[in-house]
């Protein structure tokens, strides 16, 4: 795992990109230049009220500019005040944090690389770095964003809830609307999602990697308040758990229990 840095980011830009949607760039010379698709950040409150972090998966990585993008929702008091940061506001980060994506068992192999809502950022830059021929599969409630990012690097397959774009329904529905075949799938998204294409690449016998969304205490793997049940006992607390933050969020499908 790549060694991590506290460091005080600088915002460079940010914009509404959908409705609470917001996409944040940060100057980060030492974090950027360790991170790697999959890991998050986890970024401080200005407001000493607020004492934890909010852990925000990295969207893309830019080494040379010293650059991390982040795709954020407003979910609470904390995210609303990230959304009100200015080119030049200073904000505390931790990172880069977790463990990313495999991008080497992509190589000679077919991806679909499957995103619902706000798990959709993290796979821009996964989109970037993996080898091989891969989809995108994105899924929405109604309204999409990032679309024209992920058009310039690979064909995108669109699924919402309400049939305003792409297949009605979910990610599977996109999947088997276009008959779209692969041999691994990297998966990010809201646990139901998560359940279903587990599921779905059991059936079909495709090797499956998963990032886990989970709510988080400390992000650094002391706090156990991010744990899900696993298959095998975790060396650190001794029973069926592992920690999201930590051994996480990727995991192998088969690692984890939905």
């Amino acid at each position: 795992m790549a060694e991590k840095f506290k460091e005080k980011a600088t915002v460079v830009y940010q914009s509404c990109i959908a409705p609470d949607i917001y996409s944040m760039w940060l100057q980060t010379a030492k974090i950027a230049s360790q991170a790697v698709p999959g890991q998050f950040i986890s970024i401080y409150c200005n407001d000493a009220s607020r004492l934890l972090p909010r852990p925000i998966s990295i969207c893309e990585i830019n080494v040379r500019s010293g650059m991390l993008r982040v795709v954020y929702r407003i979910a609470g008091k904390g995210t609303e005040e990230f959304s009100r940061l200015h080119p030049g506001d200073a904000v505390d980060i931790l990172g880069p944090l977790g463990n990313g994506f495999p991008l080497e068992r992509a190589r000679g192999k077919r991806a679909l690389l499957i995103g619902g809502g706000i798990g959709l950022p993290p796979m821009l830059e996964l989109c970037k770095q993996l080898p091989g021929e891969k989809v995108i599969v994105a899924g929405f409630r109604s309204d999409t964003f990032l679309m024209e990012d992920f058009q310039a690097l690979a064909p995108v397959a669109v699924a919402t809830e309400d049939g305003s774009t792409g297949a009605k329904g979910t990610v599977l529905d996109a999947i088997r609307e276009q008959g779209l075949k692969a041999d691994i799938i990297y998966a990010c998204g809201p646990t139901p999602m998560l359940k279903a294409v587990k599921n779905y690449a059991a059936e079909e016998q495709i090797e499956c990697w998963i990032s886990m969304e989970e709510r988080m205490g400390c992000g650094i793997g002391a706090c156990l308040a991010c744990v899900c049940q696993s298959k095998e006992v975790d060396e650190h607390s001794r029973v069926h758990n592992k920690r999201v933050c930590k051994e996480g969020p990727v995991f192998e499908a088969g690692e984890v229990e939905l």
